[in-house]
């Protein structure tokens, strides 16, 4: 082997090797875990506003009312502040309501009054206190730090929904 082509071998070699050594690292930072937690964060924030602009027509109670606006507002927000990530990933964002919350929302569309009150707040505790258990494993286990710090926002707004769930849901 002439020197000449002992050195390419060498230097192909070393790329190669820098290559795989660095590869994990950048696995790691974008893991199906984060993906997988994404689309879910996604799916939920879909199930809550499509079943929060519900209960805005048909809430009997001013305070669940206005519960309902905040949700649509504050998970719009959350949407976009993770729609980068989902851009970035290549993941594509719900299309409407998943089978358990259609069928939360075909229920609750057939209820009026305090009878709607009640099973939306009901709906909305469990599922913001399912979130903030999600938000809470996420922050804790992602070893990307922007999305760390999307997801710590986002835990900070899902912990004062569940807060305001948990108190509307007693009150109604």
């Amino acid at each position: 082997m002439t020197t000449q082509r002992l050195l390419k071998v060498s230097a192909i070699s070393i790329l190669l090797g820098g290559t795989l050594v660095s590869y994990p690292f950048v696995a790691r930072a974008t893991s199906d875990d984060d993906k997988q937690f994404l689309s879910t964060a996604a799916q939920s924030d879909t199930n809550e506003i499509k079943l929060s602009q519900l209960a805005e027509k048909k809430a009997s109670s001013p305070q669940v009312k206005s519960f309902a606006t905040k949700m649509v507002a504050d998970h719009q927000k959350l949407e976009m502040q993770m729609k980068p990530f989902a851009t970035k990933w290549n993941l594509t964002p719900p299309a409407g309501l998943d089978a358990d919350h259609q069928a939360i929302y075909n229920r609750l569309n057939g209820l009026s009054g305090a009878d709607f009150d009640k099973a939306y707040m009901n709906a909305m505790d469990e599922d913001h206190h399912k979130a903030l258990d999600a938000f809470t494993t996420e922050s804790q286990s992602t070893q990307d730090p922007q999305f760390k710090k999307a997801v710590m926002k986002g835990k900070a707004v899902v912990q004062g929904h569940t807060t305001m769930a948990d108190n509307l849901k007693n009150g109604v």
